[in-house]
Protein backbone atom coordinates (compact mmCIF):
# COMPACT_ATOMS: atom_id res chain seq x y z
CA UNK A 1 0.00 0.00 0.00
CA UNK A 2 1.46 3.38 -1.05
CA UNK A 3 2.09 6.19 1.39
CA UNK A 4 -0.51 8.33 -0.38
CA UNK A 5 -3.15 5.59 -0.15
CA UNK A 6 -2.55 5.29 3.62
CA UNK A 7 -2.88 9.07 3.93
CA UNK A 8 -6.36 8.88 2.45
CA UNK A 9 -7.59 5.85 4.42
CA UNK A 10 -9.43 7.93 7.03
CA UNK A 11 -11.31 9.82 4.30
CA UNK A 12 -12.58 6.71 2.51
CA UNK A 13 -14.91 5.90 5.39
CA UNK A 14 -16.42 9.40 5.43
CA UNK A 15 -19.66 9.87 3.47
CA UNK A 16 -19.02 12.28 0.59
CA UNK A 17 -21.96 14.43 1.73
CA UNK A 18 -19.90 15.36 4.80
CA UNK A 19 -16.89 16.48 2.74
CA UNK A 20 -16.53 19.61 0.61
CA UNK A 21 -17.79 19.05 -2.92
CA UNK A 22 -14.95 17.98 -5.20
CA UNK A 23 -13.99 20.07 -8.22
CA UNK A 24 -15.09 17.30 -10.57
CA UNK A 25 -18.60 17.40 -9.10
CA UNK A 26 -19.25 21.09 -9.80
CA UNK A 27 -22.09 22.09 -12.12
CA UNK A 28 -22.63 24.91 -14.58
CA UNK A 29 -25.38 27.52 -14.33
CA UNK A 30 -27.88 25.55 -16.42
CA UNK A 31 -28.25 22.96 -13.66
CA UNK A 32 -29.28 25.64 -11.17
CA UNK A 33 -31.51 27.42 -13.66
CA UNK A 34 -33.46 24.19 -14.16
CA UNK A 35 -33.41 23.27 -10.49
CA UNK A 36 -34.74 26.61 -9.24
CA UNK A 37 -37.23 26.91 -12.08
CA UNK A 38 -38.81 23.53 -11.43
CA UNK A 39 -38.81 23.82 -7.63
CA UNK A 40 -40.42 27.25 -7.60
CA UNK A 41 -42.95 26.63 -10.33
CA UNK A 42 -44.85 24.34 -8.01
CA UNK A 43 -48.36 23.22 -7.22
CA UNK A 44 -48.38 25.68 -4.31
CA UNK A 45 -48.41 28.51 -6.86
CA UNK A 46 -52.10 27.69 -7.41
CA UNK A 47 -52.70 28.19 -3.68
CA UNK A 48 -50.58 31.34 -3.38
CA UNK A 49 -52.32 32.83 -6.42
CA UNK A 50 -55.61 32.46 -4.52
CA UNK A 51 -53.99 33.74 -1.31
CA UNK A 52 -53.25 37.15 -2.83
CA UNK A 53 -56.89 37.36 -3.82
CA UNK A 54 -58.01 36.45 -0.28
CA UNK A 55 -55.54 38.96 1.23
CA UNK A 56 -57.03 41.72 -0.89
CA UNK A 57 -54.01 42.88 -2.89
CA UNK A 58 -54.49 45.37 -5.74
CA UNK A 59 -53.48 44.61 -9.32
CA UNK A 60 -50.84 47.37 -9.47
CA UNK A 61 -49.35 46.24 -6.15
CA UNK A 62 -49.15 42.64 -7.37
CA UNK A 63 -47.38 43.57 -10.61
CA UNK A 64 -44.84 45.94 -9.02
CA UNK A 65 -44.56 44.46 -5.53
CA UNK A 66 -43.87 40.90 -6.62
CA UNK A 67 -41.25 42.15 -9.08
CA UNK A 68 -39.35 44.02 -6.36
CA UNK A 69 -39.77 41.28 -3.75
CA UNK A 70 -38.50 38.53 -6.02
CA UNK A 71 -35.52 40.60 -7.17
CA UNK A 72 -34.60 41.04 -3.49
CA UNK A 73 -34.88 37.26 -3.03
CA UNK A 74 -32.49 36.63 -5.96
CA UNK A 75 -29.99 39.12 -4.53
CA UNK A 76 -30.25 37.39 -1.14
CA UNK A 77 -29.22 34.07 -2.70
CA UNK A 78 -26.36 35.75 -4.53
CA UNK A 79 -24.86 37.81 -1.72
CA UNK A 80 -25.79 35.86 1.42
CA UNK A 81 -26.02 32.16 0.52
CA UNK A 82 -23.80 31.69 -2.52
CA UNK A 83 -20.50 33.14 -1.17
CA UNK A 84 -20.49 30.82 1.85
CA UNK A 85 -21.61 27.79 -0.17
CA UNK A 86 -18.99 28.27 -2.91
CA UNK A 87 -16.12 29.13 -0.55
CA UNK A 88 -16.70 26.15 1.76
CA UNK A 89 -18.38 23.64 -0.62
CA UNK A 90 -20.28 22.38 2.44
CA UNK A 91 -23.97 22.00 3.17
CA UNK A 92 -25.33 24.10 6.02
CA UNK A 93 -25.72 20.96 8.13
CA UNK A 94 -22.04 20.04 7.88
CA UNK A 95 -20.84 23.63 8.32
CA UNK A 96 -23.01 24.15 11.38
CA UNK A 97 -21.47 21.11 13.04
CA UNK A 98 -18.03 22.75 12.72
CA UNK A 99 -19.07 25.94 14.48
CA UNK A 100 -21.91 25.06 16.85
CA UNK A 101 -21.10 21.62 18.19
CA UNK A 102 -22.85 18.33 17.83
CA UNK A 103 -25.74 19.01 20.23
CA UNK A 104 -27.10 22.15 18.56
CA UNK A 105 -26.47 20.74 15.11
CA UNK A 106 -28.59 17.67 15.87
CA UNK A 107 -31.37 19.81 17.30
CA UNK A 108 -31.33 22.08 14.25
CA UNK A 109 -31.12 19.19 11.83
CA UNK A 110 -34.11 17.53 13.48
CA UNK A 111 -36.03 20.77 12.94
CA UNK A 112 -35.01 20.73 9.26
CA UNK A 113 -35.98 17.08 8.84
CA UNK A 114 -39.45 17.89 10.16
CA UNK A 115 -39.86 21.12 8.16
CA UNK A 116 -38.75 19.72 4.81
CA UNK A 117 -40.51 16.41 5.31
CA UNK A 118 -43.79 18.21 5.91
CA UNK A 119 -43.26 20.53 2.92
CA UNK A 120 -42.47 17.51 0.75
CA UNK A 121 -45.52 15.67 2.14
CA UNK A 122 -47.74 18.64 1.31
CA UNK A 123 -46.52 18.62 -2.28
CA UNK A 124 -47.16 14.87 -2.58
CA UNK A 125 -50.69 15.50 -1.30
CA UNK A 126 -51.17 18.27 -3.88
CA UNK A 127 -50.03 15.96 -6.68
CA UNK A 128 -52.45 13.34 -5.41
CA UNK A 129 -55.38 15.79 -5.60
CA UNK A 130 -54.94 15.91 -9.37
CA UNK A 131 -55.07 12.13 -9.62
CA UNK A 132 -58.07 12.14 -7.27
CA UNK A 133 -59.84 14.61 -9.56
CA UNK A 134 -59.11 12.49 -12.63
CA UNK A 135 -60.56 9.33 -11.06
CA UNK A 136 -63.52 11.08 -9.42
CA UNK A 137 -62.40 10.26 -5.89
CA UNK A 138 -64.18 12.47 -3.30
CA UNK A 139 -62.34 15.58 -2.09
CA UNK A 140 -60.46 15.01 1.15
CA UNK A 141 -61.71 17.82 3.41
CA UNK A 142 -60.96 16.33 6.84
CA UNK A 143 -57.58 16.27 8.56
CA UNK A 144 -57.49 12.50 8.00
CA UNK A 145 -58.04 10.49 4.75
CA UNK A 146 -61.57 9.22 4.17
CA UNK A 147 -60.98 7.15 1.05
CA UNK A 148 -58.70 4.11 0.69
CA UNK A 149 -58.07 4.86 -3.00
CA UNK A 150 -56.74 8.31 -2.08
CA UNK A 151 -54.23 6.68 0.27
CA UNK A 152 -53.10 4.32 -2.50
CA UNK A 153 -52.66 7.27 -4.86
CA UNK A 154 -50.55 9.10 -2.27
CA UNK A 155 -48.37 5.99 -1.87
CA UNK A 156 -47.88 5.70 -5.64
CA UNK A 157 -47.01 9.39 -6.06
CA UNK A 158 -44.73 9.26 -3.02
CA UNK A 159 -42.76 6.29 -4.36
CA UNK A 160 -41.80 8.35 -7.43
CA UNK A 161 -40.65 11.27 -5.26
CA UNK A 162 -38.55 9.10 -2.94
CA UNK A 163 -37.03 7.14 -5.84
CA UNK A 164 -35.72 10.27 -7.58
CA UNK A 165 -34.51 11.94 -4.36
CA UNK A 166 -32.52 8.79 -3.53
CA UNK A 167 -30.12 9.35 -6.40
CA UNK A 168 -28.89 12.69 -5.11
CA UNK A 169 -28.19 16.08 -6.63
CA UNK A 170 -27.66 14.94 -10.21
CA UNK A 171 -31.00 13.12 -10.39
CA UNK A 172 -32.83 16.02 -8.72
CA UNK A 173 -31.32 18.60 -11.10
CA UNK A 174 -31.89 16.43 -14.20
CA UNK A 175 -35.54 15.81 -13.34
CA UNK A 176 -36.05 19.49 -12.57
CA UNK A 177 -34.32 20.56 -15.77
CA UNK A 178 -36.56 18.24 -17.77
CA UNK A 179 -39.76 19.62 -16.23
CA UNK A 180 -38.92 23.33 -16.00
CA UNK A 181 -39.47 24.41 -19.67
CA UNK A 182 -42.82 22.59 -19.80
CA UNK A 183 -43.95 24.12 -16.50
CA UNK A 184 -43.17 27.61 -17.84
CA UNK A 185 -45.30 26.99 -20.92
CA UNK A 186 -48.19 25.47 -18.98
CA UNK A 187 -48.51 28.27 -16.42
CA UNK A 188 -48.23 30.95 -19.11
CA UNK A 189 -50.55 29.10 -21.48
CA UNK A 190 -53.13 28.43 -18.76
CA UNK A 191 -53.40 32.14 -17.97
CA UNK A 192 -53.79 32.97 -21.65
CA UNK A 193 -56.55 30.37 -22.02
CA UNK A 194 -58.66 31.63 -19.09
CA UNK A 195 -58.08 35.38 -19.50
CA UNK A 196 -60.82 35.57 -22.21
CA UNK A 197 -63.31 33.97 -19.80
CA UNK A 198 -62.61 36.74 -17.30
CA UNK A 199 -62.71 39.40 -19.99
CA UNK A 200 -66.09 38.20 -21.20
CA UNK A 201 -67.42 38.30 -17.66
CA UNK A 202 -66.11 41.78 -16.80
CA UNK A 203 -65.60 43.63 -20.10
CA UNK A 204 -68.09 41.75 -22.31
CA UNK A 205 -65.37 41.07 -24.87
CA UNK A 206 -62.85 38.25 -25.29
CA UNK A 207 -59.68 40.25 -24.74
CA UNK A 208 -58.72 43.53 -23.05
CA UNK A 209 -58.08 46.21 -25.67
CA UNK A 210 -55.28 47.95 -23.79
CA UNK A 211 -53.38 48.13 -20.49
CA UNK A 212 -56.16 50.14 -18.87
CA UNK A 213 -58.64 47.38 -19.75
CA UNK A 214 -56.32 44.77 -18.21
CA UNK A 215 -56.02 46.81 -15.01
CA UNK A 216 -59.79 47.16 -14.86
CA UNK A 217 -60.15 43.42 -15.38
CA UNK A 218 -57.66 42.68 -12.61
CA UNK A 219 -59.12 45.18 -10.14
CA UNK A 220 -62.70 44.01 -10.65
CA UNK A 221 -62.30 40.24 -10.89
CA UNK A 222 -58.93 39.13 -9.47
CA UNK A 223 -56.93 41.48 -7.23
CA UNK A 224 -59.69 43.79 -6.05
CA UNK A 225 -57.99 45.40 -3.06
CA UNK A 226 -60.68 43.93 -0.77
CA UNK A 227 -59.86 40.87 1.35
CA UNK A 228 -62.07 37.87 2.09
CA UNK A 229 -63.53 39.69 5.13
CA UNK A 230 -64.69 42.59 2.96
CA UNK A 231 -62.05 44.98 4.31
CA UNK A 232 -59.16 46.85 2.67
CA UNK A 233 -56.41 44.35 1.90
CA UNK A 234 -52.63 44.33 1.92
CA UNK A 235 -50.64 47.04 0.11
CA UNK A 236 -47.43 47.35 -1.91
CA UNK A 237 -45.08 47.04 1.10
CA UNK A 238 -46.71 43.80 2.23
CA UNK A 239 -46.62 42.31 -1.28
CA UNK A 240 -42.89 43.11 -1.56
CA UNK A 241 -42.33 41.49 1.84
CA UNK A 242 -44.34 38.43 0.86
CA UNK A 243 -42.25 37.93 -2.30
CA UNK A 244 -38.96 38.40 -0.42
CA UNK A 245 -39.86 36.39 2.66
CA UNK A 246 -41.36 33.39 0.87
CA UNK A 247 -37.95 31.69 0.70
CA UNK A 248 -36.18 33.01 3.79
CA UNK A 249 -35.57 29.40 4.81
CA UNK A 250 -33.33 28.85 1.81
CA UNK A 251 -31.52 32.20 1.35
CA UNK A 252 -31.30 34.08 4.68
CA UNK A 253 -31.57 30.71 6.44
CA UNK A 254 -28.74 29.35 4.22
CA UNK A 255 -30.43 25.99 3.64
CA UNK A 256 -29.63 26.29 -0.08
CA UNK A 257 -25.95 25.92 0.69
CA UNK A 258 -26.84 22.26 0.06
CA UNK A 259 -27.52 23.12 -3.60
CA UNK A 260 -25.19 26.06 -4.30
CA UNK A 261 -22.12 24.23 -2.94
CA UNK A 262 -22.11 22.54 -6.37
CA UNK A 263 -21.91 25.87 -8.24
CA UNK A 264 -18.69 26.62 -10.12
CA UNK A 265 -19.11 30.35 -9.49
CA UNK A 266 -20.90 32.51 -6.93
CA UNK A 267 -22.74 34.29 -9.73
CA UNK A 268 -24.59 31.07 -10.54
CA UNK A 269 -26.90 32.03 -7.67
CA UNK A 270 -28.46 34.48 -10.13
CA UNK A 271 -29.93 31.37 -11.76
CA UNK A 272 -32.43 31.46 -8.90
CA UNK A 273 -34.11 34.17 -10.98
CA UNK A 274 -35.64 31.44 -13.14
CA UNK A 275 -37.58 30.33 -10.09
CA UNK A 276 -38.32 33.81 -8.78
CA UNK A 277 -39.09 35.71 -11.99
CA UNK A 278 -40.82 32.95 -13.92
CA UNK A 279 -42.00 30.90 -10.96
CA UNK A 280 -43.00 33.24 -8.19
CA UNK A 281 -43.62 36.28 -10.36
CA UNK A 282 -45.16 34.97 -13.59
CA UNK A 283 -46.65 31.81 -12.03
CA UNK A 284 -48.25 33.64 -9.08
CA UNK A 285 -49.83 36.16 -11.44
CA UNK A 286 -50.82 33.41 -13.89
CA UNK A 287 -52.28 31.32 -11.05
CA UNK A 288 -54.40 34.27 -9.98
CA UNK A 289 -55.74 34.67 -13.52
CA UNK A 290 -56.34 30.93 -13.86
CA UNK A 291 -58.07 30.73 -10.49
CA UNK A 292 -60.33 33.68 -11.24
CA UNK A 293 -61.12 32.29 -14.71
CA UNK A 294 -61.98 28.85 -13.33
CA UNK A 295 -64.12 30.50 -10.66
CA UNK A 296 -66.11 32.33 -13.36
CA UNK A 297 -66.65 29.11 -15.32
CA UNK A 298 -67.69 27.16 -12.20
CA UNK A 299 -69.61 29.98 -10.57
CA UNK A 300 -67.58 29.75 -7.36
CA UNK A 301 -65.18 31.93 -5.38
CA UNK A 302 -61.49 31.45 -6.20
CA UNK A 303 -60.73 30.54 -2.57
CA UNK A 304 -63.13 27.58 -2.81
CA UNK A 305 -61.17 25.87 -5.60
CA UNK A 306 -58.40 23.30 -5.19
CA UNK A 307 -55.42 23.02 -7.58
CA UNK A 308 -57.09 20.20 -9.51
CA UNK A 309 -60.14 22.35 -10.33
CA UNK A 310 -58.08 25.33 -11.48
CA UNK A 311 -55.61 23.28 -13.52
CA UNK A 312 -58.29 21.28 -15.30
CA UNK A 313 -60.27 24.30 -16.51
CA UNK A 314 -57.06 26.07 -17.57
CA UNK A 315 -55.28 23.19 -19.27
CA UNK A 316 -57.61 20.22 -19.66
CA UNK A 317 -55.88 16.87 -19.15
CA UNK A 318 -52.52 18.64 -19.17
CA UNK A 319 -53.76 20.31 -15.99
CA UNK A 320 -53.69 16.99 -14.18
CA UNK A 321 -50.12 16.52 -15.34
CA UNK A 322 -49.00 19.99 -14.22
CA UNK A 323 -50.34 19.55 -10.69
CA UNK A 324 -48.61 16.17 -10.43
CA UNK A 325 -45.30 17.32 -11.94
CA UNK A 326 -45.25 20.67 -10.10
CA UNK A 327 -45.87 18.83 -6.84
CA UNK A 328 -43.16 16.30 -7.61
CA UNK A 329 -40.45 18.85 -8.45
CA UNK A 330 -40.88 20.68 -5.13
CA UNK A 331 -41.35 17.50 -3.10
CA UNK A 332 -38.20 15.89 -4.53
CA UNK A 333 -35.95 18.89 -3.77
CA UNK A 334 -37.26 19.21 -0.22
CA UNK A 335 -36.99 15.49 0.43
CA UNK A 336 -33.37 15.68 -0.77
CA UNK A 337 -32.78 18.46 1.79
CA UNK A 338 -34.52 16.44 4.52
CA UNK A 339 -32.35 13.43 3.68
CA UNK A 340 -29.20 15.55 3.97
CA UNK A 341 -30.29 16.86 7.37
CA UNK A 342 -31.08 13.33 8.58
CA UNK A 343 -27.74 12.06 7.29
CA UNK A 344 -25.98 14.81 9.25
CA UNK A 345 -27.71 13.49 12.39
CA UNK A 346 -27.00 9.81 11.69
CA UNK A 347 -23.57 10.32 10.18
CA UNK A 348 -22.74 6.60 10.32
CA UNK A 349 -25.46 5.94 7.73
CA UNK A 350 -25.47 6.92 4.06
CA UNK A 351 -27.69 9.68 2.69
CA UNK A 352 -29.62 7.08 0.67
CA UNK A 353 -30.55 5.13 3.81
CA UNK A 354 -31.64 8.23 5.71
CA UNK A 355 -33.59 9.46 2.67
CA UNK A 356 -35.47 6.15 2.48
CA UNK A 357 -36.48 6.36 6.15
CA UNK A 358 -37.41 10.05 5.90
CA UNK A 359 -39.25 9.31 2.65
CA UNK A 360 -41.39 6.62 4.27
CA UNK A 361 -42.36 9.00 7.06
CA UNK A 362 -43.03 11.77 4.53
CA UNK A 363 -45.35 9.60 2.44
CA UNK A 364 -47.23 8.60 5.60
CA UNK A 365 -47.69 12.28 6.54
CA UNK A 366 -48.87 13.01 2.97
CA UNK A 367 -51.87 10.74 3.52
CA UNK A 368 -53.32 13.36 5.88
CA UNK A 369 -54.82 16.26 3.87
CA UNK A 370 -54.52 18.84 6.68
CA UNK A 371 -50.79 19.14 5.89
CA UNK A 372 -51.44 20.86 2.57
CA UNK A 373 -54.10 23.19 3.96
CA UNK A 374 -51.59 24.51 6.53
CA UNK A 375 -48.59 24.82 4.21
CA UNK A 376 -48.47 28.64 4.09
CA UNK A 377 -48.40 29.15 7.91
CA UNK A 378 -45.79 26.39 8.09
CA UNK A 379 -43.51 28.11 5.55
CA UNK A 380 -43.84 31.44 7.34
CA UNK A 381 -43.04 30.13 10.82
CA UNK A 382 -40.33 27.81 9.50
CA UNK A 383 -38.57 30.80 7.96
CA UNK A 384 -38.51 32.65 11.27
CA UNK A 385 -37.25 29.50 13.00
CA UNK A 386 -34.34 29.01 10.59
CA UNK A 387 -33.20 32.61 9.97
CA UNK A 388 -31.30 32.99 13.31
CA UNK A 389 -29.22 29.92 12.47
CA UNK A 390 -28.41 31.39 9.06
CA UNK A 391 -27.33 34.57 10.85
CA UNK A 392 -24.98 32.60 13.11
CA UNK A 393 -23.30 30.90 10.15
CA UNK A 394 -23.09 34.19 8.23
CA UNK A 395 -21.46 35.84 11.24
CA UNK A 396 -18.92 33.06 11.68
CA UNK A 397 -17.94 32.94 8.02
CA UNK A 398 -18.19 36.53 6.82
CA UNK A 399 -17.90 38.79 9.85
CA UNK A 400 -15.44 37.06 12.19
CA UNK A 401 -12.42 37.14 9.82
CA UNK A 402 -13.06 40.85 9.21
CA UNK A 403 -13.06 41.80 12.91
CA UNK A 404 -10.12 39.68 13.97
CA UNK A 405 -12.07 36.72 15.38
CA UNK A 406 -11.17 33.12 14.51
CA UNK A 407 -13.45 31.16 12.22
CA UNK A 408 -14.24 27.60 13.50
CA UNK A 409 -13.02 28.57 17.00
CA UNK A 410 -15.59 26.27 18.60
CA UNK A 411 -14.27 23.19 16.81
CA UNK A 412 -10.70 24.19 17.66
CA UNK A 413 -11.71 24.20 21.32
CA UNK A 414 -13.37 20.81 20.70
CA UNK A 415 -16.67 21.99 22.16
CA UNK A 416 -19.54 19.54 21.86
CA UNK A 417 -21.97 22.25 22.92
CA UNK A 418 -21.56 25.87 21.79
CA UNK A 419 -23.33 28.08 24.32
CA UNK A 420 -23.00 31.24 22.16
CA UNK A 421 -24.67 29.51 19.20
CA UNK A 422 -27.48 27.91 21.21
CA UNK A 423 -28.15 31.07 23.22
CA UNK A 424 -28.10 33.28 20.11
CA UNK A 425 -30.56 30.99 18.33
CA UNK A 426 -32.87 30.99 21.35
CA UNK A 427 -32.64 34.75 21.84
CA UNK A 428 -33.22 35.28 18.13
CA UNK A 429 -36.42 33.23 18.28
CA UNK A 430 -37.63 35.13 21.37
CA UNK A 431 -36.84 38.43 19.64
CA UNK A 432 -38.53 37.49 16.34
CA UNK A 433 -41.68 35.98 17.80
CA UNK A 434 -41.75 38.76 20.40
CA UNK A 435 -41.89 41.36 17.62
CA UNK A 436 -44.73 39.38 16.09
CA UNK A 437 -46.65 39.31 19.37
CA UNK A 438 -46.17 43.06 19.80
CA UNK A 439 -47.16 43.64 16.16
CA UNK A 440 -44.31 46.13 15.75
CA UNK A 441 -43.74 45.56 12.03
CA UNK A 442 -45.34 43.55 9.25
CA UNK A 443 -44.94 39.82 9.79
CA UNK A 444 -43.34 39.49 6.34
CA UNK A 445 -40.35 41.60 7.44
CA UNK A 446 -39.68 40.03 10.83
CA UNK A 447 -36.77 38.03 9.43
CA UNK A 448 -34.70 41.20 8.84
CA UNK A 449 -34.44 42.58 12.41
CA UNK A 450 -34.25 39.00 13.72
CA UNK A 451 -31.25 38.34 11.45
CA UNK A 452 -29.37 41.46 12.57
CA UNK A 453 -30.24 40.89 16.24
CA UNK A 454 -28.87 37.33 16.11
CA UNK A 455 -25.66 38.54 14.43
CA UNK A 456 -25.11 41.03 17.25
CA UNK A 457 -25.86 38.45 19.96
CA UNK A 458 -23.61 35.77 18.48
CA UNK A 459 -20.71 38.19 17.97
CA UNK A 460 -20.96 39.39 21.57
CA UNK A 461 -21.34 35.94 23.14
CA UNK A 462 -18.66 34.30 20.97
CA UNK A 463 -16.20 37.02 21.98
CA UNK A 464 -16.73 36.00 25.61
CA UNK A 465 -16.22 32.29 24.97
CA UNK A 466 -13.01 32.26 22.94
CA UNK A 467 -13.65 33.52 19.40
CA UNK A 468 -11.14 36.37 19.91
CA UNK A 469 -8.34 33.98 20.89
CA UNK A 470 -5.55 32.88 18.56
CA UNK A 471 -5.50 29.27 17.30
CA UNK A 472 -2.38 29.22 15.14
CA UNK A 473 -1.68 25.49 15.25
CA UNK A 474 -5.32 24.52 14.80
CA UNK A 475 -5.64 26.80 11.77
CA UNK A 476 -2.58 25.14 10.21
CA UNK A 477 -4.08 21.70 10.84
CA UNK A 478 -7.37 22.78 9.26
CA UNK A 479 -5.53 24.04 6.16
CA UNK A 480 -3.57 20.78 5.96
CA UNK A 481 -6.78 18.73 6.22
CA UNK A 482 -8.38 20.82 3.46
CA UNK A 483 -5.37 20.20 1.21
CA UNK A 484 -5.49 16.46 1.96
CA UNK A 485 -9.18 16.32 1.06
CA UNK A 486 -8.47 18.20 -2.17
CA UNK A 487 -5.77 15.70 -3.20
CA UNK A 488 -8.00 12.78 -2.21
CA UNK A 489 -10.80 14.09 -4.40
CA UNK A 490 -8.40 14.64 -7.29
CA UNK A 491 -7.36 11.01 -6.99
CA UNK A 492 -11.00 9.91 -6.92
CA UNK A 493 -11.78 12.08 -9.95
CA UNK A 494 -8.93 10.56 -11.94
CA UNK A 495 -10.49 7.12 -11.48
CA UNK A 496 -13.91 8.19 -12.73
CA UNK A 497 -15.18 7.84 -16.28
CA UNK A 498 -14.80 10.90 -18.49
CA UNK A 499 -18.13 12.58 -19.15
CA UNK A 500 -18.58 13.48 -22.80
CA UNK A 501 -21.37 15.74 -23.98
CA UNK A 502 -23.76 14.11 -26.44
CA UNK A 503 -23.62 16.19 -29.64
CA UNK A 504 -25.04 13.64 -32.07
CA UNK A 505 -27.47 14.87 -34.72
CA UNK A 506 -30.16 12.43 -33.59
CA UNK A 507 -30.09 13.76 -30.03
CA UNK A 508 -30.19 17.32 -31.33
CA UNK A 509 -33.21 16.39 -33.43
CA UNK A 510 -34.95 14.91 -30.38
CA UNK A 511 -34.34 18.09 -28.40
CA UNK A 512 -35.55 20.24 -31.31
CA UNK A 513 -38.76 18.25 -31.62
CA UNK A 514 -39.32 18.41 -27.85
CA UNK A 515 -38.96 22.20 -27.89
CA UNK A 516 -41.22 22.34 -30.94
CA UNK A 517 -43.94 20.57 -28.92
CA UNK A 518 -43.69 23.33 -26.31
CA UNK A 519 -43.79 26.05 -28.97
CA UNK A 520 -46.89 24.41 -30.46
CA UNK A 521 -48.58 24.44 -27.03
CA UNK A 522 -47.80 28.12 -26.62
CA UNK A 523 -49.09 28.83 -30.13
CA UNK A 524 -52.36 27.06 -29.29
CA UNK A 525 -52.69 29.23 -26.16
CA UNK A 526 -52.06 32.37 -28.22
CA UNK A 527 -54.77 31.23 -30.62
CA UNK A 528 -57.24 30.98 -27.73
CA UNK A 529 -56.37 34.43 -26.39
CA UNK A 530 -55.92 36.39 -29.62
CA UNK A 531 -57.92 34.35 -32.13
CA UNK A 532 -61.29 34.25 -30.39
CA UNK A 533 -63.47 37.11 -31.60
CA UNK A 534 -66.65 35.70 -30.06
CA UNK A 535 -67.56 33.56 -27.07
CA UNK A 536 -68.40 30.63 -29.36
CA UNK A 537 -64.99 30.84 -31.03
CA UNK A 538 -63.36 31.06 -27.62
CA UNK A 539 -65.01 27.85 -26.42
CA UNK A 540 -64.02 26.02 -29.65
CA UNK A 541 -60.42 27.27 -29.50
CA UNK A 542 -60.19 26.38 -25.81
CA UNK A 543 -61.27 22.81 -26.54
CA UNK A 544 -58.72 22.65 -29.37
CA UNK A 545 -56.06 23.78 -26.92
CA UNK A 546 -57.07 21.15 -24.36
CA UNK A 547 -56.82 18.31 -26.90
CA UNK A 548 -53.63 19.13 -28.75
CA UNK A 549 -51.70 20.52 -25.79
CA UNK A 550 -52.15 17.20 -24.02
CA UNK A 551 -50.70 15.44 -27.08
CA UNK A 552 -47.82 17.95 -27.11
CA UNK A 553 -47.24 17.31 -23.41
CA UNK A 554 -46.86 13.57 -24.00
CA UNK A 555 -44.56 14.21 -26.97
CA UNK A 556 -42.40 16.64 -25.00
CA UNK A 557 -41.74 14.31 -22.08
CA UNK A 558 -41.10 11.28 -24.31
CA UNK A 559 -38.68 13.15 -26.59
CA UNK A 560 -36.92 15.13 -23.84
CA UNK A 561 -36.43 12.03 -21.68
CA UNK A 562 -35.21 10.04 -24.70
CA UNK A 563 -32.60 12.72 -25.40
CA UNK A 564 -31.54 12.71 -21.74
CA UNK A 565 -31.17 8.93 -21.70
CA UNK A 566 -29.13 8.97 -24.92
CA UNK A 567 -26.66 11.33 -23.27
CA UNK A 568 -26.32 9.00 -20.28
CA UNK A 569 -25.82 5.93 -22.44
CA UNK A 570 -23.15 7.66 -24.49
CA UNK A 571 -21.28 8.71 -21.34
CA UNK A 572 -21.50 5.18 -19.97
CA UNK A 573 -19.89 3.72 -23.10
CA UNK A 574 -17.01 6.19 -23.44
Amino acid sequence: MSKQTKEFDHLKSVDEEQLPVGKNKLKDWTHFAGLYAAEHVAATEFVIGATFVALGAKTSDIILGLLIGNILAVLSWRFITSPIAVETRLSLYTYLNKIAGDSMTKLYNWANVIIFSVISAAMITVSSTAVRFAFDIPAQLNWYPTNAWFVLIVLAVGIVVVSIALYGFNAVSEFSGLCAPWLFVMFTGGAMVLLPALSLDVLDKTIPSNWADFMTLGNQSIWTGINSDGETGIGLVEVIGFGWAANTITHFGLVDMALLRFAKKKNYAYASSTGMMFGHYVAWIAAGIMGAGAAVILGKSIVELDPGDVAYYALGWSGFVIVIVAGWTTAITNLYRAGLAAQAIFSNHSRKKTTIVVGLVTVTIACFPFVFSQILPLLTYAGLLVVPVGAIVFTEHQIFPRIGFTRYWSSYRKLKFSMPAVASWGLGLVFGFGLQALDVISFYYLFIPTWFFTIAMYTFLASRYGAKDSYTEEVKEEALRAETIKRFQEQQAAQEDVQVKDTSMFSKALKFLAISALVASLALACNVMFGSATEAEYIDNRQLFYTYTFICTILYFVLAYWALRRGKIKNATI
